[in-house]
């Protein structure tokens, strides 16, 4: 069963307030078929610690104005991989050589990608579209 709506919308909510604090490869993974516990993935990362807490606090403050409150965070204080568990989505905001290093996207290929608006990628994300199309 796919993702629900409930998710997706959380998704793009929190790929938004990612893309504001200039996010890299904001990337929306359906895990529903794959884990019970959640329904989405966003992976993003950041180039530096600094930019991982800012994209953090801008999630954080964007779902939590949708009504959605993190169950559980981790790794905020070395702020190099921050996973935020939202019960229908979980999200994942890495430092970029942390990223590059785990791989998520590739441990996670076998998932549909969500489909992000456009509007996310004007610029402000580097390569996004590339890893959506790679992805797809």
């Amino acid at each position: 069963m796919p993702a629900e709506e409930r998710a997706k919308h959380l998704a793009i909510v929190a790929a938004r307030a990612a893309a504001d604090r200039k996010a890299k490869e904001i990337i929306a993974l359906d895990v529903s078929e794959r884990l019970v516990l959640t329904d989405v993935f966003l992976v993003t990362s950041g180039s530096n610690e600094r930019q991982v807490k800012a994209i953090v606090e801008a999630i954080e403050d964007a779902l939590h104005a949708e009504g959605a409150n993190a169950v559980r965070k981790e790794g905020q204080s070395q702020a190099r991989w921050v996973l935020m568990d939202f019960g229908d989505i979980v999200v994942h905001v890495q430092h970029d050589e942390d990223r590059e290093f785990y791989a998520l996207e590739r441990l996670w290929k076998d998932c549909p990608v969500i489909e992000l608006p456009s509007d996310l990628y004007g610029g402000a994300v580097d390569g996004a579209e590339d890893t959506l199309a790679a992805e797809a």
